[in-house]
């Protein structure tokens, strides 16, 4: 049994003023029509022996995700809500519980279900390499391994951790190491390589092999989950985590909590046009371009300029004689700044907060 976790507790700061605290990124229609979270609610449909969706996502959100999963006919086995965020080890810890549960403290799964771990603002253009990628990682997975989802890289890019793979011609290889972002110059290096891939965020593995090793590794974060999960309340179609056990887990990433301290970790290689569309820029690379490289949604009206990107869908923005610039324009805010500095967008949160401006929920 394979059973989708849709991780959903982002923010995406670094994509104010349009992605907000209480309507993040996930939630909105950045490429396409659909929102980012229905579509990786629906790329698993029609994967073998595939279950509906576990989502683990912010309290505050449970409505939208209810609602948007319903609106493409995704009906989930179940929507677990986190009081407090604690990154996504605890949050795949919860949702191995709820996977050997069955979702609502039911009978219990038998058979090892596997996880299939997928954030949910992340954007793949090739679904059917996607589906070869999972097909290559079930088969390593349903033998014990964890699989990390490793992304052929198409720059050097500074903003992703990378996963070197290691020696071996097999289709699913070790991993080597994984490496936290470099500097320009070992990015470059990396590509140039072949041995290095970004890191997704993207995992498969057995829900029990998880908890397994998590209680090896960090016994008081597996003990917190069990009382938050044990302690549940169940309402309408969502689990209420116990808030005081949740909250007193330890936060962290799986990838330091478990995938960088378990032996034998594997990597499913991914060229199926994946981005985590972290930042404006990363979201430049995807809308389509004039022939001077500029991309807009809304009304973008560029002369003299180049390279540059434009959100104002509620009125014409005209940008002369400029390079590498980001304007976004909503009904209630306004960012300008340089390609060079979208990463510090996330920075404006954090002045509006010491501020005490509401504007970033």
């Amino acid at each position: 049994m394979l059973i989708p976790v849709i991780l959903s507790g982002g923010a995406g700061t670094r994509l104010w003023p349009l992605s907000r605290e209480l309507y993040p990124k996930q939630f909105l229609p950045l490429v396409g029509e659909r929102t980012m979270i229905q579509d990786t609610a629906l790329r698993s449909i029609g994967l073998p022996d595939v279950t509906a969706p576990i989502v683990v996502c912010n309290e505050a959100h449970r409505f939208l995700v209810a609602e948007q999963l319903r609106q493409v006919g995704v009906e989930p086995r179940s929507i677990v809500l986190e009081p407090a965020g604690r990154n996504t080890a605890p949050a795949v810890a919860i949702a191995a519980l709820a996977a050997l549960s069955g979702g609502t403290g039911e009978q219990k799964v038998q058979g090892g279900p596997l996880l299939l771990v997928l954030p949910a603002d992340h954007v793949l253009t090739d679904i059917a390499a996607f589906r070869r990628a999972v097909a290559a990682a079930t088969a390593a997975a349903r033998e014990g391994f964890f699989v990390t989802f490793g992304i052929v890289p198409t720059r050097p890019e500074t903003g992703y951790g990378y996963i070197r793979r290691g020696a071996g011609q097999s289709a699913v290889p070790p991993v080597a190491e994984f490496v936290e972002k470099p500097d320009a110059a070992r990015a470059q290096a990396f590509v140039e390589s072949g041995n290095y891939f970004w890191n997704s965020g993207m995992f498969l593995l057995p829900a029990q092999g998880y908890l397994e090793e998590l209680g090896r590794l960090d016994s008081a974060m597996l003990t917190a989950c069990r009382k938050a999960f044990d302690g549940a309340q169940h309402d309408l179609d969502f689990v209420r985590l116990d808030r005081a056990a949740f909250e007193a887990c330890r936060s962290d990433s799986i990838d330091y909590a478990l995938m960088e301290r378990v032996s034998g970790v594997l990597m499913a290689e991914g060229d199926f046009g994946w981005s985590d569309v972290g930042s404006w820029v990363s979201l430049a690379d995807i809308w389509p371009k004039d022939a001077s490289g500029n991309a807009s949604r809304g009304e973008g009206l560029f002369l003299d300029s180049r390279n540059c990107l434009v959100y104002s869908p509620h009125r014409l923005a005209a940008v002369v004689g400029l390079r590498n610039v980001i304007i976004v324009d909503t009904k209630d805010a306004l960012l300008v700044c340089s390609k060079k500095a979208d990463q510090r967008v996330k920075e404006v949160i954090e002045a509006l907060k010491k501020k005490g401006q509401k504007i970033y929920l």
